[in-house]
């Protein structure tokens, strides 16, 4: 899998003459624009003001990415593969963001209508795109199994794992009370996971980077010291905690993947319940989801972990992330580790709900019946509860195996599908260029004009 993401990644990145470099500019401006409404004139149902606006769909991607993987992921990273396992998760950030681009402008291209919102994902443009069944079937089980039960394991383990550490709070009421909140969501549908979502990431992100920003503040002397740390890691010029490169590569490859996503498969379906003009904004719009995963709130928490010195001391997971704020904070109390539970409660409580509306798309790709999903939603909450008392090694191990799996076999998809993503990116730089607000016709890709349902 390693291997694979990493030639993606490149190939992409040169397909695309570096898009996720040479747009930022452009991913801030339709970012901003997006707003709250969808676009004109382009609703899911004629007549419905109901569907999911490209700020929203952002906002559930951020999500499922912003969780465990940022706080615990990056945490078990260093501890297993050193400092160096760092370097790489930015290089898969840096890299996998075209990948991230490809996937879900696709995902916008062959989207379908649903009821009061859009659907779409790898499951549809492997159907529709390359006229599979069988592997878009197959993805979508993967992607079930993943992200709805496996995911969702790591995710309740580690809320259960970071309040039994600061207050002795028994994992299994945890487990209920996560599993009750959980099918309350669930529940009321994307738009009110959507909702949640808009209000509760972006305010519990910030409050981390600032608390990030604080600790590096006061360790401001030993940054150089750190990034030198973490490089000469990466290479194994300074092995750290025993980490060999190879470790340290495939550790933060895999925890960096497990964190921004990108290639992954999953954050199309995200981006494709989004109601926009033309499938590029939305693409940009996601690649700019794994910038802000990876380089800045996984990067915090990297930060807190080297500064404290911590990663040494056989800590892993969500308690050494808490343990490292403490050290930082001082003074003998665990304000860290209170912020952390806190943090982890609802960072990694909206990636079950987004991790659950994933399962739910192509769920309903498979067979739309209402009895199914309805099954599926109490099976989620019941993986919600076993994951809250499972142990550590047991969930991270049954994720890294789904995850592997499913993001194999999206590769495949999209580096078969690929040049249709860049063939509508000079579309779009085209009329750009011309001064328009860019707009997508079928007529643009005439040879799947009747593939793409919803584009005039």
């Amino acid at each position: 899998m390693v291997t694979a993401l990493l030639a993606a990644a490149l190939y992409f990145t040169i397909a695309t003459r570096g898009v996720q470099f040479r747009m930022i500019g452009e991913m801030f401006r339709q970012l901003v624009r997006s707003g709250r409404r969808p676009a004109a004139g382009h609703r899911a149902d004629a007549g419905s003001h109901s569907s999911v606006s490209s700020f929203q769909a952002f906002a559930i991607s951020i999500a499922s990415r912003v969780g465990t993987g940022n706080l615990a992921g990056v945490a078990t990273a260093i501890a297993l593969g050193g400092p160096g396992a760092v370097f790489w998760m930015w290089v898969i950030a840096l890299l996998g963001s075209s990948s991230a681009f490809i996937e879900s402008t696709l995902a916008q291209l062959y989207k379908v209508r649903g009821e009061g919102s859009f659907r779409g994902g790898p499951a549809y443009y492997i159907s529709k795109g390359i006229g599979s069944r069988w592997w878009a079937v197959t993805f979508a089980v993967l992607i079930i199994l993943t992200f709805g039960f496996a995911f969702n394991t790591v995710q309740s383990n580690t809320i259960a794992s970071a309040f039994e550490e600061c207050y002795a709070f028994p994992r299994q009421w945890m487990g209920i009370l996560l599993t009750a909140l959980t099918l309350v969501i669930v529940f009321g549908g994307i738009r009110s996971i959507s909702r949640f979502s808009e209000i509760v990431v972006p305010v519990m992100a910030v409050a981390y980077i600032v608390l990030a920003i604080v600790i590096i503040v006061i360790n401001i002397g030993r940054i150089p010291e750190i990034l030198c740390l973490i490089v000469e890691n990466a290479f194994g010029f300074h092995p750290a905690a025993g980490a060999t490169v190879g470790m340290a590569l495939s550790l933060g490859i895999k925890r960096g993947l497990f964190s921004n996503e990108a290639g992954e498969g999953s954050t199309p379906n995200a981006a494709a319940t989004a109601a926009v003009s033309h499938p590029v904004k939305q693409g940009l719009i996601q690649t700019l989801g794994v910038y802000t995963d990876t380089l800045i709130i996984c990067s915090a928490t990297a930060f807190i972990i080297l500064c404290s010195g911590l990663f040494i001391d056989g800590h892993d997971g969500i308690v050494l992330t808490q343990k490292a704020i403490d050290s930082q904070l001082g003074g003998g109390h665990r304000y860290g580790s209170v912020f952390v539970s806190i943090a982890i409660l609802f960072f990694a409580f909206t990636s079950i709900i987004a991790n659950y509306y994933y399962g739910e798309t192509n769920l309903r790709f498979i067979r739309d019946n209402a009895l199914l999903i309805r099954a599926y939603r109490l099976a989620v909450g019941t993986m919600v509860y076993l994951g809250a008392v499972m142990s550590l090694d047991l969930v991270w191990g049954f994720a890294d195996i789904t995850m592997a799996l499913m993001t194999l076999c999206n590769l495949a998809a999209i580096a078969l599908l690929g040049r249709q993503a860049i063939t509508l990116l000079h579309d779009y730089r085209r009329q750009l260029r011309q001064g328009h607000d860019p707009v997508y016709r079928s007529s643009t890709i005439p040879e799947i004009a009747d593939r793409t349902e919803c584009w005039p």
